[in-house]
């Protein structure tokens, strides 16, 4: 998994070096606009596949322990994750 989202993180690099290109080069605006929708969109995959390794491994070992806290703060961060 850490692998996978290494190599995704690193094309997200690279798309944010190309709106970066985009924007020095004056390119239209709602080419650059679009590109950085699909680099949000790439994120937001990123983040939800964290989250669920973070459920099933994180927190089932946390409730499993006892720990009920834990689920507050799993709300807090799914919260987080809706606001963008």
């Amino acid at each position: 998994m850490k692998k996978n989202l290494v190599t995704r993180l690193n094309r997200i690099e690279g798309q944010i070096r190309g709106i970066k290109g985009l924007i020095e080069k004056d390119t239209y605006c709602d080419d650059v606009i679009t590109q950085i929708s699909a680099t949000q969109a790439a994120l937001n995959s990123v983040a939800k596949l964290l989250l669920e390794g973070h459920m099933k491994t994180c927190i089932v070992e946390r409730i499993q322990e006892g720990d009920q806290e834990v689920v507050d703060e799993l709300l807090v961060t799914i919260q987080r994750l809706m606001k963008k």
